[in-house]
């Protein structure tokens, strides 16, 4: 008599707490280990936006002119904020982006969702981004000060507590304004565009039929795209930031007067000024992020995601 075969139960279905903590999860580890890696590149992009006139010899001009003034450890300046400040920004980005489409589905139905699905991408992502910049702004703003002023502190604790003590909590959302204007249209970019040139690659190839190696290269090629439509929809917003975080305000002055007059100052040419190096790191780094994403949620168990793709 032949052997009955034992069917092995199916993986339990995550849900809740259990699904979005991964995510997270995901999203921390996947932001926290691009921008920590690219914090070089963030320290010469910093100082090109913050000293045209010194630093005016590109990206690679402005390593060398880093390495030669302060050293080779200089290209570090700001790693432990950076670190710390995406893993949290990741967490919030990524996991919340993956709730409030959820959310989406529930108030307007699956197939609406996947209807209008441009729209869902649009929305969850913003609503993601702003709670993640309540985590990441004090910290954004520690790492600007860190590289625009090398002798400030010696790192992030020190670096934090200096600013806390002497110039108070607002001083760490000094920049909330310009880091929502922005991380919020940076990642609504990011977002619907990978989302979409994915979709686009797995109509040809479908995504079932694709082993867990092209999987990863489609997650690469559509991030590459989507950061490169990021970085030039939230430069202009990105140099002001690096403007308002370098030094106090005047007494009395409000952010948003700061905001006008720093815009003024730049005008449309000067809004754009290390561009070629910020394409270079956003571009890689958003490739980065989703590779590594969807790698993690795929150990984590959550692959999928909440997809709502036709």
């Amino acid at each position: 008599m032949a052997a009955v075969p034992i069917e092995k139960p199916a993986a339990p279905q995550l849900s809740g707490v259990s699904l979005y903590s991964r995510f997270a999860l995901a999203g921390a580890i996947c932001c926290s280990i691009t921008h920590g890696s690219l914090t070089p590149v963030d320290v010469v992009k910093t100082r090109i936006q913050l000293d045209p006139v010194t630093y005016n010899r590109g990206l690679i001009g402005g390593f060398r002119q880093v390495v030669a003034k302060e050293g080779a450890g200089a290209l570090l300046t700001g790693a432990g904020p950076t670190f710390a400040g995406y893993f949290l920004q990741g967490a919030f980005k990524f996991g919340g982006y993956e709730f409030f489409k959820q959310q989406s589905i529930n108030l307007i139905g699956l197939e609406n969702a996947s209807q209008y699905r441009t729209g869902v991408y649009l929305i969850s992502s913003a609503f993601a981004e702003f709670f993640a910049d309540i985590a990441l702004c004090p910290l954004e703003a520690t790492r600007i000060r860190l590289v625009s002023e090398p002798t400030y502190a010696s790192g992030l604790v020190s670096g934090f507590s200096k600013m806390l003590s002497q110039e108070g909590v607002g001083a760490f959302y000094a920049g909330f304004g310009p880091i929502l204007f922005k991380q919020v249209p940076y990642t609504m970019a990011k977002f619907v565009v990978y989302e979409k040139v994915a979709e686009a690659v797995y109509n040809v190839y479908p995504k079932k039929d694709m082993t867990d190696g092209m999987q990863t290269t489609v997650n690469l090629g559509s991030g590459l795209i989507a950061g490169f439509a990021a970085a030039i929809v939230s430069q202009p917003a990105d140099t002001m930031l690096s403007k308002i975080n370098k030094t106090k305000g005047l007494p009395g002055e409000s952010t948003t007067s700061r905001l006008i007059k720093i815009a003024k100052e730049l005008g449309l040419r000067g809004s754009y000024t290390g561009i070629g190096a910020r394409l270079f790191m956003v571009g890689t780094l958003t490739a980065g992020q989703f590779a590594i994403y969807g790698d993690v949620k795929r150990i984590l168990g959550c692959s999928a995601g909440i997809e709502i793709a036709k």
